[in-house]
C-alpha cells in the first residue's frame, strides 16, 4: 500500500484523457471502492442494486480494478445498452461483455487495501466525462509531501461529506476499516445532524469535508456540533475527490504502522477473516 501510494503522482499521469462518452443519460457501477470511485461522476449505483433493478440509461460505466467483481460482471450481464469497463485490466469476464474498455492502471495494484487505482479510476471517469485531469498529479504529489493527519490512540472515527465530498467520506472510511480495523462510519453531512449525533460521544475522532457553499455552510455547524460533544474534530478543506482522499490514505499507512497492522491484507492472513471472503465469493 505504502508503495502505491507513493506511485500515486506518476500513475495519474497516465491516465488516459482522450476517450469520450457517449452523450445521453450515463449510470456508473461498482462495489467497494469502485463504487466510490463511480459515485464520483454523479449518477452511480452500487452493482447489487443495478442486478435488482437496471438502471435506465444510454450507457453504462463498470469499475471493477482486476475486471472480475462478481456483482459488477452481474450489472453488465442485465444491462442492455453499451457498456464502458474503467479497469486495470484489458481482458476479462467483464471486458468480454463490454464495448469499451478502459484501463486506468500501468498495473494491477498488489494491496487489497485499493488506492492508487481508485484515484486513477476517479481521474479515468472524470477524463470520460471530459474533464481536463492534468493537474490532479502534481496536486496529489503535493499533499503526499505535506502536513499529514495527527496519529491518535482513538478506536472510533466518523467521516463527513457532502456533494463531491460524499464518495470520499465513504472512501475515506473504508480505508480505515480494511487498514487498520477501527469502527470508521461515514455520514452524509446532513445526515449526521439529523439523530446520529446521539451515539457520538467525545471518544470518537471526527473529519467533516468542508466542500462549496450551502455544504460548508453545513460542514461549519457540524464541526460545532460535534465540538459541543467533545469530539476531536477537523474540517478539512476539499478541492477534488482525487485529492481529497490521499490524507485519508496516508492516516491509514501511518495508524497501520504506529499499530504494528499489515494493511495489504486486510485482515485476510487471519484464517476467520480469510474464510468470511471466500464465503461470499
Amino acid at each position: 500500500m505504502r508503495e502505491a501510494v507513493a506511485a500515486q503522482p506518476d500513475w495519474l499521469a497516465q491516465v488516459p484523457v482522450e476517450r469520450r462518452l457517449p452523450a445521453g443519460r450515463v449510470v456508473h457501477v461498482g462495489c467497494g471502492t469502485s463504487f466510490h470511485a463511480a459515485q464520483t461522476a454523479g449518477l452511480s449505483v452500487q452493482a447489487l442494486e443495478a442486478v435488482l433493478r437496471p438502471p435506465e440509461a444510454e450507457a453504462m460505466v463498470l469499475v471493477s480494478h482486476e475486471g472480475e467483481t462478481r456483482l459488477t460482471l452481474e450489472a453488465a450481464q442485465a444491462f442492455s445498452g453499451p457498456k464502458w469497463l474503467v479497469t486495470g485490466r484489458a481482458e476479462g469476464p467483464i471486458a468480454e461483455l463490454c464495448d469499451e474498455v478502459v484501463v486506468c492502471t500501468p498495473a494491477i495494484e498488489q494491496s487489497w487495501c485499493h488506492t492508487a487505482s481508485y484515484t486513477c479510476a476517479v481521474a479515468t471517469i472524470a477524463a470520460l466525462h471530459g474533464e481536463d485531469v492534468s493537474a490532479l498529479p502534481a496536486r496529489v504529489a503535493e499533499v503526499l509531501a505535506g502536513e499529514r493527519f495527527p496519529v491518535t490512540a482513538h478506536e472510533r472515527f466518523v467521516i463527513a461529506g457532502a456533494g463531491a465530498g460524499w464518495p470520499t467520506a465513504q472512501e475515506a472510511a473504508l480505508k480505515l476499516r480494511e487498514g487498520v480495523f477501527v469502527a470508521a462510519e461515514a455520514w452524509e453531512t446532513e445526515q449526521l445532524l439529523h439523530g446520529p449525533l446521539a451515539a457520538v460521544d467525545a471518544t470518537v475522532r471526527c473529519f467533516v469535508l468542508e466542500g462549496e457553499g450551502r455544504a460548508a455552510e453545513r460542514a461549519r455547524q457540524a464541526v460545532a456540533a460535534l465540538e459541543e460533544i467533545g469530539c476531536d474534530v477537523l474540517l478539512v478543506s476539499t478541492e477534488h475527490p482525487v485529492v481529497d482522499i490521499v490524507r485519508f490514505q496516508l492516516l491509514t499507512l501511518d495508524l497501520a504502522e504506529e499499530r504494528g497492522v499489515d494493511p495489504d491484507l486486510i485482515r485476510r492472513d487471519d484464517e476467520r477473516w480469510k474464510r468470511a471472503a471466500a464465503a461470499h465469493g
